[in-house]
């Protein structure tokens, strides 16, 4: 089989495959999944040409870093490209510098490595600030200056935002052209990164932030691809997987997502794709504005499904209009 597809990632000069290795606590296999798993199916990634691997601090409390960092110490594969991701708690405001810093130096040492590819701000980004959101003037003036410190010691090759939050703050950060990485919630319950919303669409529009993306020449990450497992339109979840999380950008209860993802079934019904969760992968890849994208996994069986799906492409045009008007019959649904 042909190694996956690779994509410009944005103006950094990295190249990275379309599908990326989320290394998460929804899907869990990094953060709960048997040593002897983990290998398996990081092993069998780097096989298929998968070079980009996503990891956080929060994924387990550091678990996922350490089960990365050990499978790829031990595997010694080239120019793989990893990224990790800093959250700071509302205690962390007032000496954002600093716990910045001890952030990643922290993730470095669980991962083994003396640098990040990509190193990303994990809190929304809001218009007050308020609770563990961060104000977009506060991304600017304190945080963007912290990670450029950072890049300057060669601990960061790029650094990026997990673009959740406000959209009007979204926009203004990723105008401001300092970051060279966008992780962006696209799916096909809230396409609004990548498509303009019909009225009265329960969902947040966050305004075709992609079109933002592309002017700037930031790299894109696709999360929530699969809505948190919603996508695949089952109940039943791996034993290693989380629990249901809660919607981003889409219903308010997951319970509601998957209810507005089984009218999504004429997708396959009427032969576009072989299953939900595939039609939801290859929907979000059709985006050339997308860079890569994050499909969360508990299993080797789950990184074959992703793969099978990236494999054969993206959605038909005739697929993605389909997509389109059933999306058109959520409109005017309350969120």
């Amino acid at each position: 089989m042909a190694n996956v597809e690779l994509r410009r990632f944005g103006n950094t000069g990295l190249t990275v495959s379309v599908l990326g290795f989320g290394c998460g606590a929804v899907g869990g296999l990094m953060v709960r999944g048997s040593p002897a798993d983990q290998e398996r199916t990081v092993a069998r990634a780097l096989e298929a040409g998968v070079n980009y691997f996503d990891t956080a601090v929060q994924y387990g409390d550091g678990e996922s870093e350490k089960n990365l960092g050990r499978v790829l110490a031990k595997l010694k594969p080239a120019d793989v490209v990893v990224g990790t991701k800093v959250r700071l708690a509302s205690s962390d405001v007032r000496r954002i510098a600093e716990s910045v810093t001890r952030s990643l130096e922290a993730s470095l040492r669980r991962l083994g490595m003396e640098r990040v590819d990509i190193f990303h701000l994990h809190n929304a980004i809001t218009a007050d600030g308020a609770d563990e959101s961060l104000a977009a003037q506060q991304v600017l003036e304190d945080v963007v200056p912290a990670f450029e410190r950072l890049r300057a010691q060669g601990k960061t090759r790029c650094i990026g935002i997990t673009a959740l939050g406000d959209t009007a703050a979204l926009h203004q950060v990723i105008d401001a052209r300092v970051f060279q990485s966008a992780q962006v919630s696209y799916n096909m319950l809230n396409p609004s990164v990548g498509a303009s919303l019909p009225a009265s669409y329960p969902a947040q529009d966050y305004g075709r932030l992609l079109d933002r993306t592309s002017a700037a020449g930031i790299g894109t990450i696709g999360i929530r691809v699969l809505a948190g497992g919603a996508l695949s339109g089952a109940t039943a979840r791996h034993p290693v997987a989380s629990p249901p999380p809660e919607p981003i950008g889409s219903a308010h209860s997951y319970d509601a997502d998957l209810e507005r993802v089984r009218r999504l079934m004429p997708l396959v019904t009427e032969g576009h794709a072989a299953s939900l969760a595939e039609a939801a992968i290859r929907y979000v890849i059709a985006n050339q504005a997308m860079s890569t994208i994050l499909v969360g996994m508990a299993s080797i069986d789950q990184f074959e499904e992703a793969l099978a799906a990236v494999n054969k492409g993206p959605l038909s045009a005739a697929a993605l209009q389909r997509v389109q008007t059933l999306q058109q019959a959520f409109a005017g649904e309350p969120r």
